[in-house]
């Protein structure tokens, strides 16, 4: 597939960098993968909003019939407003406030996902003010290692998220026993980035126990949610544009074992959204060194924050260069010197005003955007 065929070059000449590109023709056949590999009784898959909140994709995604996992009140008020049903919303986060516990409550959101004792207790007792049922399930930290960066690694059991396993009982107990509240089950998320299916098959085998020990004493769970965290290919994305969701639903469907009636619900993000969005930017300047050169880019950390944060990397393409390759360290202009996107990053010979294009950036991308050092936030380009 050529530059052209990818990405619109002409196009892209006539907008002012640095933008984000979304291709919602790949985001359209993505929903239609997910639709298909997750089509087993019981299923329901939302789409993790804190990966990208732009109102192009969320109408994409809530018109493919998709529900919403949110972590704030202004995602939940984003859901609501792109079209996705309040029966469909579910709502995370460890650090729910007063107003935003009464907005899910007021819109009749589907679940509370909580994360300790003390919001329970909050919940509860907002209901009860608003003489309401408020649904929740209880996210407990499974103990299983996701083997990814730490800063994104959630479901060991001492952690900023979720209930340690030893205080589940007497949280199922005050769920189950107060009038204001509705039990729902129990949610998991073990991390992000995660490209090996082995970890969501020993979750699995966690939920597997949980359940045959709580069965026992009379408990049972309507719903099981198992988070979301399947990564994708950052350093190959033309040759893996849609995520094996195949393998990775197939592997809950074989090593989980649902109860009759039971509702199995999944918040996937980084795969839906990752691989359709590319950071689009220009180059300023081309610096000689003494032993390196320097591709210095008009976008910077305050429009992908990734590279700076996780040290991530992200593919980078020229998309008008011609010539040899040559090395070169892409840079962005910011007053830091964590503002690097890529070191001895092989390209065509670059010059003064060629395009960049930042591959995989449609999570974690534009959504992460500040105005540090007084920039203008990064502009939206779609597909045609």
């Amino acid at each position: 597939m050529t530059t052209d065929q990818r990405f619109p070059v002409a196009r892209f000449n006539s907008e002012p960098t640095p933008f984000y590109y979304y291709d919602l023709a790949l985001l359209d056949r993505t929903l239609e993968e997910i639709r298909n590999a997750s089509a087993y009784p019981g299923y329901h898959v939302h789409y993790a909003m804190k990966a990208n909140a732009n109102p192009a994709v969320l109408s994409r995604i809530s018109a493919a019939g998709f529900g919403a996992d949110t972590v704030s009140g202004g995602e939940i008020e984003a859901a609501l407003r792109n079209g996705f049903p309040a029966s469909g919303i579910v709502f995370a986060g460890v650090g729910k406030t007063d107003a935003e516990i009464e907005l899910g409550l007021r819109a009749g959101i589907s679940c509370f996902n909580v994360e300790s004792a003390a919001e329970l207790e909050v919940i509860e007792q907002i209901a009860r003010r608003l003489g309401v049922k408020a649904p929740v399930a209880l996210r407990v930290n499974p103990e299983v290692d996701a083997h990814t960066h730490h800063y994104i690694t959630t479901g060991l059991a001492e952690n900023k998220f979720g209930i340690a396993m030893t205080m589940l009982p007497a949280m199922i107990e005050k769920a189950t026993s107060s009038d204001s509240l509705t039990f729902r089950g129990l949610h998991f998320h073990i991390g992000s980035q995660i490209t090996d299916q082995a970890p969501f098959g020993l979750l699995c085998d966690r939920i597997n126990a949980l359940q045959d020990e709580y069965n026992a004493r009379g408990i049972h769970f309507d719903t099981i949610n198992v988070g979301g965290g399947l990564g994708i290919d950052y350093e190959n994305p033309d040759s893996h544009p849609v995520p094996d969701f195949r393998s990775y639903f197939d592997t809950f469907h074989r090593r989980l074992r649902l109860r009759p009636g039971q509702q199995l619900h999944f918040e996937l993000g980084r795969a839906v959204v990752a691989q359709c969005g590319s950071l689009i930017t220009r180059v300023i300047y081309v610096k000689d060194g003494v032993a390196r050169k320097f591709a210095i880019v008009d976008a910077g950390m305050s429009d992908l924050i990734r590279p700076a944060l996780y040290e991530a990397h992200h593919k980078i393409e020229n998309l008008t260069g011609h010539g040899p390759e040559e090395k070169y360290d892409v840079v962005g202009p910011i007053c830091e010197s964590s503002d690097v996107f890529g070191t001895d990053e092989l390209l065509p010979r670059v010059e003064r005003g060629d395009l960049f294009a930042i591959r995989s950036a449609g999570a974690y991308g534009e959504v992460m955007a500040s105005r540090y050092n007084l920039r203008r936030l990064p502009a939206t380009v779609v597909s045609q």
